[in-house]
């Protein structure tokens, strides 16, 4: 698989609440990973916050969220779409399109999970998250 579109879900504290409901209903296996689990959120978000959720189902339907957004967030402020997959030249190219425009909010670079990872807002105000994964990964 060279790359994948998921939605991304972004909550205020309800992110494992509302995955583990998606799960009861959808199935499939979910993977969640705390803010503590990626060394702590600061004075931001507590340690067992979601940093990243990930539900995927027997029938290939894949679904991400996270904690630390906006509680008076409303429409596209809610969703975003996950771009990831291992190839790096054209990630790299989606990301950097995207961009024309838009605005980089996270840069394209490493990040603390390994993978590298940037975050944009494109000319029309839709949130793309980038991830390229490792080659361990």
């Amino acid at each position: 698989m060279a790359a994948r579109l998921n939605p991304y879900l972004h909550f205020s504290g309800t992110a494992r609440e509302a995955m583990e409901f998606y799960r009861s209903v959808l199935g499939g296996e979910l993977d969640v990973m705390t803010f503590g689990d990626a060394g702590g959120g600061g004075d931001e978000y507590p340690d067992d916050g979601v940093m990243h959720a990930f539900l995927r189902t027997a029938d290939g339907l894949e679904l991400m969220a996270s904690d630390g957004h906006d509680p008076d967030a409303t429409g596209p402020d809610r969703v975003s779409l996950s771009l990831s997959g291992d190839d790096a030249p054209a990630l790299t190219r989606w990301f950097e399109a995207l961009a024309e425009g838009g605005k980089v909010d996270v840069p394209l670079e490493q990040q603390v999970w390994g993978d590298t990872f940037g975050q944009v807002t494109d000319r029309y105000g839709v949130r793309w998250l980038v991830n390229i994964g490792t080659a361990s990964a």
